[in-house]
């Protein structure tokens, strides 16, 4: 059988090229060793069902293994404790028939025959775990997929409150219970009762944190190249390759699936040989003009969700340092759909990939207030004999559409959205051949630098807002060191003044030896 990468269901070690999560596996180990019950709550494509797979195979020999899922298990048993328990049962029974233990499942189901309700359930898992030959673990994957009514709460309860009794001595249960969804069920909150307006509980607050990195590490990336250079008797450069595909993914497990399942079925899918960066890049471009569940779902919860739309475009487009915390509600959906991540200096989108996708959704959404911009930014204008782009030439032509097609009227909408614009402007004429990163630098005047590759060509264009001139004297000396920093001698200004007696010039400044070309809109 040729093995392939995969990126849809369950990646099985003799089908699929995968990275090896061994150390990850033991992480988590530990936990249902220690008895603790937790929640693996990551957000969609994360690999969270691979690992349950992975983990019950682990822990197969040692422990009595129940893995069930909620997906597709239907409302309508959640309307009645009677037919919810005996579906429990019997899901429990069928993932234990699915590991052979025919004997388990017979006396499971011999003491679930009269079963009525919650309370029933719990003395049938009670006296099944007690005279089990082994420790009993439970998974429940897809926890999030059911409705979180009364019966919901009673159930998560229940585990709950047997716990606590085990705890105690004064019960059986399972010996550790892991919940993984999207969603943290720990921190959800429900009514006691339909009456209880003000009143909340908290169903697992037993649960430990889970702290253990799901993301796919450089090195952990390696083991997959590594085992496809292997299969296909191949030499790569697989720390540089790893290292590249981390900078675009971040080690998110679909990305770097996905970055490796393109370059190997589109990019040489008629001639297996050893990989390079640029194929990296190229398998990126594609990815990042691809339709798909995952970016399908951010767009959609940016779409839902006007305040998670308004962070985002913040931190993404507008430069703010946004202080990470997790117990703000924004941030805390956007952590849990994935879109954000704890950086260094504060919140950050979480990958550069997803950096393009939302800057590309962001940049549609205003294309029907730019007037007339095909008018000015055609391609061919740009692009110099030696395959350079002419940037100077970029912000010149947007200073001029900005000039010709933006009254007094709309300054408004400009600085809500000047930045988004000139994104708007430049896309067409980079896209296909280049890239462009978004960095942020922390300053008064809020900057942003795109830095854009093009051919073998790289520009860094500052985009800020005018602050007087003070603060731009300050703003030119920190550009200047950032310019040395990266052994670049050159950069592009694009400032956005508001004022009302603004004038629409360019300047050229050297500071030090340094170049600057100025350009004020």
């Amino acid at each position: 059988m040729k093995k392939r990468f995969n990126t849809t269901g369950i990646c099985v070690e003799r089908k699929h090229y995968m990275v090896d999560i061994s150390d990850k596996l033991k992480e988590i180990k530990d936990l249902v060793d220690n008895e603790f019950y937790f929640t693996i709550n990551k957000p969609i494509q994360y690999g969270k069902t691979t690992t349950l797979f992975e983990l019950k195979k682990l822990l197969k020999d040692e422990y009595l293994v129940i893995n069930i899922s909620f997906e597709g298990i239907g409302n309508i048993i959640f309307q009645s404790e009677r037919e919810f328990s005996k579906k429990f049962i019997k899901i429990m029974g069928k993932s234990l028939g699915v590991t052979n233990n025919e004997e388990e499942v017979k006396r499971l189901i011999s003491l679930a025959n009269n079963i009525q309700n919650i309370k029933d359930l719990s003395k049938v898992i009670t006296r099944f775990v007690k005279d089990s030959s082994k420790e009993v673990i439970l998974f429940i994957d897809e926890v999030d997929k059911i409705p979180k009514n009364q019966l919901f709460l009673s159930f998560i309860g229940m585990l709950r409150n047997k716990y606590l009794a085990r705890e105690i001595e004064e019960d059986f249960t399972f010996k550790s219970v892991v919940l993984v969804g999207l969603h943290d069920v720990k921190s959800l909150k429900l009514k006691l009762r339909k009456e209880d307006e003000e009143k909340f509980n908290s169903p697992w607050n037993i649960a430990i944190d889970f702290n253990v990195n799901m993301s796919f590490s450089p090195r952990e990336i390696s083991t997959m190249l590594e085992d496809y250079s292997k299969h296909n008797n191949i030499t790569m450069n697989i720390k540089e390759l790893s290292e590249e595909i981390y900078f675009y993914s971040d080690g998110y497990p679909y990305l770097v699936s996905r970055i490796c399942q393109v370059i190997d079925e589109k990019i040489n899918k008629d001639n297996i040989k050893p990989w390079t960066r640029e194929d990296v890049k190229k398998a990126v471009k594609i990815i990042n003009e691809e339709s798909n569940t995952l970016f399908e779902s951010i767009v959609k919860n940016l779409e839902n969700n006007s305040e998670l739309y308004g962070l985002t475009k913040r931190v993404l487009i507008d430069g703010e340092q946004v202080v990470f915390n997790r117990l703000d509600p924004v941030i805390s959906i956007g952590l849990t759909y994935g879109i954000f991540e704890k950086g260094e200096d504060g919140l950050e989108i979480s990958n550069k990939i997803f950096e393009e996708i939302i800057y590309s959704y962001m940049i549609s959404k205003i294309r029907t207030s730019t007037k007339n911009m095909s008018l000015y930014n055609t391609k061919s204008s740009f692009i110099k004999e030696n395959g350079e782009l002419n940037i100077e030439k970029v912000l010149k032509r947007f200073q001029q559409f900005m000039k010709e097609q933006y009254s007094a009227k709309d300054e408004k909408f400009i600085e809500t959205h000047g930045r988004l614009l000139f994104l708007a402007f430049i896309k067409p004429i980079i896209n296909g051949t280049g890239f462009d990163f978004k960095e942020v630098q922390i300053s008064e005047e809020k900057r942003l630098d795109l830095v854009i590759t093009y051919n073998n060509f790289r520009y860094i264009i500052e985009m800020k807002i005018w602050r007087g001139a003070k603060l731009h004297e300050e703003g030119l000396k920190q550009l200047c060191n950032y310019l040395d920093i990266h052994s670049l001698n050159h950069a592009d200004l694009l400032i956005f003044n508001f004022n009302s007696n603004k004038e629409f010039k360019e300047e050229r400044v050297e500071i030090e030896g340094t170049d600057i070309f100025e350009v004020y809109v």
